[in-house]
């Protein structure tokens, strides 16, 4: 009996990942030399988060393959994505999504970004199970539907509580979040709420924290 194949089998969308994770190879060097024009800026000022639009933040392919495992695992059908940044993680959600049988909803404030995205989605033909909510994302997922079964937060570190608070009475029960760089000292008060909340049970996997509903 032949194995079953899945998104990630897929020609053009393994040559669409490749071609992602080449471009963002010297991301890491160039986000290191980074200097803030003002010292006291806001970390969450809209002009700066636009100005992060030159940087492809992505996760690895072993982080997104993780992130494929604990959609498929979950089961997850309705998955939520903050941060599609170029979309190295939407590609891997997306996936895991559509062989779920399911849908991905993904945000991003950056229009070239968005721009960038839509064209990766139609190449690999997840377009027609991929939402992509342009725009701040504190404003555009409080209004998506209930439900939600995963949530992957991947965007502004600051913003991970408030958005999370905002979404989380769309949350179906047992619902699975996953928090990328929640080690960062930005992250503090969402790794303390979902650490000392008891209807949350969390994990550290590297720099992500693996969290799900437990009521």
């Amino acid at each position: 009996m032949g194995q079953t194949r899945t998104h990630l089998d897929n020609r053009s969308w393994q040559e669409e990942l490749e071609r992602l994770q080449a471009a963002a190879g010297g991301d890491r060097v160039r986000w290191q030399r980074r200097k803030p024009r003002n010292s006291g800026e806001r970390s969450d000022a809209p002009d700066r988060l636009i100005r992060m639009g030159e940087f492809f933040l992505a996760v690895s392919t072993e982080e997104g393959r993780l992130l494929y495992l604990l959609a498929r695992t979950a089961r997850a059908r309705y998955v939520v994505e903050f941060g599609a940044s170029y979309g190295v993680s939407t590609l891997f959600l997306g996936a895991a999504a559509a062989d779920n049988g399911g849908r991905l909803v993904t945000t991003e404030v950056h229009p070239d970004k968005c721009r960038a995205i839509r064209k990766t989605l139609r190449k690999v033909e997840l377009d027609p199970v991929v939402t992509l909510l342009e725009g701040d994302a504190r404003e555009t997922l409080p209004a998506q539907q209930p439900g939600i079964e995963m949530l992957f937060l991947d965007g502004w570190i600051s913003q991970y509580l408030p958005l999370l608070s905002g979404v989380e009475p769309l949350l179906a029960p047992k619902a699975l979040v996953v928090a990328d760089n929640a080690f960062h000292e930005a992250a503090a008060d969402y790794t303390d709420y979902m650490k000392t909340n008891r209807r949350w049970f969390s994990h550290r996997v590297g720099k992500m924290l693996v969290s799900v509903q437990t009521r």
